[in-house]
């Protein structure tokens, strides 16, 4: 699907969908307890779909509601299967592969799309140490055969890769029959997703130790246990509309935590930075520009920040920087070239390095065809560009936004926005 954005303000009050970070974990934690756990405030996105058909695949069942979910796990105990599909979601992959792996059974896992091309070396290096056969393809991650158990024991892992890998980890180290632990290598970046994975966890009834995120003490021999969670708003999700309040638009964000442990909550500092000023009121939260800066902001915690800060950083005046990024070039797309590609499409002046996306702010742009990539944050950030346009922006392949935010486009036109859309 294609939609055409004319160019109009933007105002009111937007829901913000549930926080899909605590979802993927809520549900699997809630799949790994003995006994019933109900979440609540569940948006049916394609990458919670994805988790919730996993953890079925593992023998929980699942019973779905409206906006909410009802989980009978298997008390940590993985049924005979041989199949994982985790569609296009990294975070189902790689929370998945050592929850699966508690099991000594083979298990095949597939994926679609640029899913099958994301790094999971980490796992392979872990899997040669303790001896568990795998094969895959060889220019690709997936599909990804196993044969073999994972085993208690002592695991070195690097810091600066995706935290989602510490995080499979830290789900089924617990169920073993002996203690582990985790020794991160370099400085840790993301904490605040891992800040996320031990809360949930704690929830479910597990203890993790945290020497300062040096290294993770973990007993085994625990079980999870049932308990039923409310899913907070997202923040990365909210980016996108605290970057159209500085762009013009009025709009109020329901449904969020002040006290959350969400690691994109930085968008709130990062707006400040570009000379925004935060309005907090009980779960209601919104943006409004004081005066315009310029700013650098680091990724190296928040990735999933880059594309609405990109959109921000390209319509700011001045020289801004995202520095930090690299791990934008291993999502849906390569974030930092395809960003600046459709970016200077619509006017903008933006470049790159290996690392970095750099900018020299312009005050409106001309519009334009754009393409989203596949990559639901891009289609969102290329949306909100549409504030500052002088002319309609089309976005190509806008469907992906499905991906986490479904109503996405529903949104947007309730707000005031016109759009008109072609398949």
């Amino acid at each position: 699907m294609n939609v055409t954005i004319k160019p109009n303000k933007l105002q009111g009050t937007v829901v913000i969908p549930p926080s899909k970070s605590l979802s993927h974990r809520a549900i699997i934690g809630a799949a790994l307890a003995q006994g019933k756990s109900t979440i609540s405030n569940v948006m049916f996105s394609k990458d919670i779909l994805a988790t919730i058909d996993a953890v079925r695949a593992i023998g929980a069942t699942v019973n779905v509601f409206d906006d909410a979910i009802e989980v009978i796990g298997t008390g940590g105990v993985r049924r005979a299967i041989d199949l994982i599909d985790a569609n296009e979601s990294g975070s189902t992959i790689r929370f998945m592969i050592p929850i699966a792996l508690v099991s000594k059974e083979p298990i095949k896992f597939i994926g679609k799309n640029n899913l099958v091309k994301r790094p999971l070396d980490i796992f392979f290096e872990i899997f040669d140490m303790q001896g568990i056969d795998y094969k895959h393809e060889k220019e690709s991650y997936l599909p990804l055969e196993v044969k073999g158990g994972l085993k208690p024991g002592v695991f070195n892992i690097r810091g600066d890769i995706s935290s989602q890998f510490i995080t499979g980890l830290l789900y089924a180290l617990p169920l073993l029959d002996n203690d582990s632990k985790i020794i991160i290598t370099t400085e840790m970046e993301s904490k605040g997703y891992i800040d996320l994975t031990l809360d949930m966890l704690s929830n479910f009834g597990i203890e993790i130790i945290n020497n300062n995120y040096k290294e993770f003490i973990i007993k085994g021999n625990q079980k999870y246990l049932p308990f039923d969670y409310v899913i907070e708003g997202d923040y990365s999700q909210s980016a996108f509309f605290l970057v159209a309040d500085m762009l013009g638009a009025d709009i109020t964000l329901k449904a969020m935590s002040k006290d959350s442990y969400q690691g994109d909550k930085k968008i709130l500092s990062d707006i400040e930075e570009f000379g925004g000023n935060i309005e907090f009121v009980d779960d209601s939260l919104k943006a409004t520009l004081n005066t315009q800066k310029n700013a650098i902001i680091d990724l190296g915690q928040s990735p999933d920040l880059g594309p609405a800060l990109s959109v921000l950083a390209g319509l700011t005046k001045g020289n801004s920087k995202l520095i930090n990024a690299e791990r934008l070039r291993i999502k849906e797309c390569d974030r930092i070239t395809c960003v600046k590609e459709e970016l200077n499409k619509l006017g903008m002046n933006v470049d790159e390095t290996k690392t970095e996306l750099i900018f020299n702010g312009v005050s409106r742009i001309k519009g334009g065809v754009v393409d989203a990539h596949n990559d639901h944050r891009v289609a969102m950030a290329l949306a909100m560009a549409a504030l500052k346009s002088d002319g309609d922006i089309k976005i190509l392949g806008a469907e992906c936004v499905s991906k986490s935010y479904p109503t996405f486009w529903d949104v947007y036109e309730s707000l005031g926005g016109i759009i008109s859309y072609e398949k």
